[in-house]
């Protein structure tokens, strides 16, 4: 039995709309689940006290700046590497076998599993360089697995700018260097904050990788070379433990506030520096 053109395109239309809804629901499902059962936790004293007894009472403040910590650092470090290897890539060199193996390699960086990024941080950072379990071993450990992420979104943003653009800054006497820093740059801007603030998602999120590294210690963290426990980390121990459900929605409830939050804000930034620019 065969369909006709009209048939196929509604039902395909249907179904692509479908899946559309269904992924919207189940995504909004469960932020509302999370939200309507975690803003109730939300007071002053939970955001502003530490831990006490395991996380059944007090607050999550030491875990607020914890995360803030280690996903500062994990950026810091990781944009400029990121943003650099993307500028040598598509402008600097042509495409060949040095190319492919730093692509390849970026590639097989994204497909590792968080967990192997953790035990690499654990025995190189923790015990080999003798950091310890603190933010900064949590922070380079989160910086390389973020790494691949700001390499690969920052290339295809550069990738996008038009040659004429390059060409018109060689025309008025610029460098090469020159060229990219005035033009190529802030055009590629958009593309580039979306690469960072999808690894300050990774960053805020994880959990495997900043248990092998910055520990979980609920105390308040002094420098960067204290253990400290990020929200992901408190929210995953105090429910795979069942210490304190409602602390684990408020914890999460808080994440997901976070990371909107963070989202809006970039957005914001770019924006008006687009708008500055024209």
């Amino acid at each position: 039995m065969k369909i006709n053109a009209r048939a196929s395109q509604k039902i395909a239309k249907f179904l692509i709309w479908t899946a559309a809804l269904l992924v919207i629901v189940v995504l909004f499902s469960i932020i509302i689940h999370i939200l309507v059962k975690g803003i109730p936790m939300l007071r002053w004293q939970f955001l502003t006290d530490i831990p006490r007894d395991m996380g059944r009472s007090g607050g999550i403040a030491s875990s607020i700046v914890g995360t803030l910590f280690v996903t500062a650092v994990a950026v810091i470090v990781a944009t400029p590497f990121g943003i650099g290897t993307a500028i040598y890539l598509t402008e600097y060199t042509r495409e060949g076998r040095v190319t492919r193996i730093i692509r390849f390699s970026a590639e097989s960086l994204a497909g590792i599993p968080s967990i192997v990024y953790g035990l690499f941080g654990f025995i190189f950072f923790v015990i080999y360089l003798g950091m310890g379990w603190s933010i900064l071993s949590g922070g380079l450990t989160m910086a390389i697995m973020i790494l691949p992420t700001i390499i690969r979104t920052s290339e295809e943003a550069i990738r996008t700018v038009p040659q004429l653009y390059r060409e018109v800054g060689f025309s008025l006497g610029a460098t090469k260097w020159q060229a990219i820093i005035r033009t190529v740059l802030p055009s590629a801007i958009p593309g580039i904050v979306n690469g960072v603030i999808l690894s300050i998602g990774r960053c805020v999120a994880e959990t495997a990788a900043v248990i092998l590294t910055a520990g979980s210690a609920l105390r308040m963290p002094a420098s960067l070379l204290s253990p400290t426990r990020t929200m992901a980390v408190h929210f995953y121990i105090l429910a795979r433990e069942g210490i304190s459900m409602d602390n684990a929605y408020g914890t999460a409830a808080l994440l997901i506030i976070l990371i909107l939050l963070i989202n809006v804000g970039f957005n914001m930034l770019v924006n008006r520096f687009i708008a500055k620019g024209r």
